[in-house]
């Protein structure tokens, strides 16, 4: 499924891959540690890009001009790429989204419409993004089913014995992300999809947190659909995937009408093309695309292994290090984490950490992470995230850990 991995990541190459990396703020060096928000993206994905636009584009299927048929067979091997990054069975279950939140739309959408209906139940997490909640209250509302929530402890990990209370007759789908993006916290997806399959339950991983630092292999996971962005995982905004079973694919219906996604049009009657097109209406994001296969690319010749390692001895370390400030209180201690890190400095807002951090060079998010229902589950308004990506060091970790010490002194 991976291209064979290196030993070890090298660092110092491995930044100069990242032309933002070498740049200042507020005549700072750049400490960038939102990942969890966008990744940064290396030379090679801008390159095929840029590439792209300059000598190869044209609209894609259905051209018999050379451009066309090009830039159709580039974005095929995109697919084909996903395929493999993601151990898919065939690359027609590979369709191409605007992101990770069109892709669970599509989802609730399509099969909402075609299996949920009044009294039905769909189960989530107290841990979601609002991009795993919203369409499916949404549909809940549309169809009269109900949302049944599976609830945390204190430390951000879901309560098992509640979910599988949860389950019954009337659950029709269960959506869970992999990774928690506000607290890091790696749910334990095998155990929460083989109990939704003692019941034919289909379930979705939304997944856009744990690609970036996981190795996925859908069939192995046998989760029925997973979504994931491209911007999380070192390629360009805009462009998202939303793998599904090939037998579930083929029963829902589409999500979207236009060009591609049809295969006859009369006014009396549409009748549909054939799987992956039958969900990607309209002009696809090519460069986007070829700029997602070039991050994958990437990522294989740096190596998921290597990748998952290099986080979390980062993890580790900062972990330690800001234990270790008076005031700091750590929010998700999950056993089981990605490369995040919420916290609390006393009864400051987390936004005037962000600002102080940010006038030092250190990049963070503030806020509530579109996690309301998290946080109010934990009584709390919001966290400073810091998250970490393969290409942070220990240094910036350094520099982060020095730049809270003062933002704290300035705001005791």
């Amino acid at each position: 499924m991976l291209a064979e991995e290196k030993e070890m990541i090298d660092i110092k190459t491995v930044r100069k891959d990242f032309p933002i990396l070498s740049r200042e703020v507020y005549g700072k060096p750049l400490v960038y540690f939102d990942n969890a928000a966008s990744s940064q993206k290396p030379s090679k994905v801008i390159d095929a890009i840029s590439h792209y636009y300059e000598y190869e584009h044209s609209n894609i299927h259905r051209g018999v001009h050379h451009l066309s048929a090009e830039a159709t067979e580039k974005h095929e091997e995109s697919r084909k790429t996903i395929q493999g990054f993601i151990n898919a069975k065939y690359s027609h279950e590979i369709i191409f989204t605007k992101g990770t939140t069109d892709s669970i739309n599509l989802v609730a959408y399509s099969f909402g419409n075609k299996f949920i209906n009044g009294g039905d139940e769909v189960i989530v997490s107290s841990l979601e993004h609002h991009s795993n909640i919203v369409p499916w209250q949404m549909m809940c509302e549309a169809r009269g089913a109900k949302l049944k929530v599976i609830p945390i402890n204190d430390a951000g990990e879901l309560l098992l014995d509640e979910y599988r209370n949860l389950l019954s007759i009337k659950t029709k789908i269960v959506a869970i992300g992999h990774v928690s993006n506000a607290l890091g916290t790696i749910n334990p997806v095998k155990e929460i999809i083989a109990e939704a399959k003692k019941k034919s339950i289909p379930v979705l991983l939304d997944g856009a947190q744990a690609i970036p630092h996981l190795a996925v292999d859908v069939q192995e996971l046998d989760c029925d659909f997973y979504a994931f962005s491209a911007h999380k995982i070192f390629g360009p905004t805009g462009v998202g995937i939303l793998y599904g079973k090939e037998i579930l694919l083929k029963t829902i219906p589409p999500y979207q009408g236009g060009g591609e996604m049809i295969d006859t049009v009369t006014f009396e009657k549409t009748t549909y093309n054939e799987l992956p097109h039958k969900f990607e209406a309209g002009t696809p994001n090519m460069a986007g695309v070829i700029g997602l296969k070039a991050a994958i690319d990437y990522m294989n010749e740096i190596g998921i292994n290597n990748i998952a390692i290099a986080e979390h001895q980062l993890l580790e370390y900062a972990t330690e290090q800001i234990s270790a400030i008076n005031g700091v209180r750590l929010i998700g201690t999950a056993k089981e984490k990605a490369s995040v890190l919420s916290f609390l400095v006393n009864d400051v807002h987390p936004y005037d950490i962000g600002t102080i951090l940010d006038r030092l060079g250190v990049a963070v998010r503030t806020g509530h992470h579109c996690a309301e229902p998290l946080m109010n589950r934990l009584s709390i308004p919001g966290t400073v995230r810091a998250s970490f990506a393969f290409y942070n060091t220990k240094e910036e970790v350094d520099v982060f850990i020095n730049a809270l010490k003062k933002a704290v002194s300035m705001l005791s």
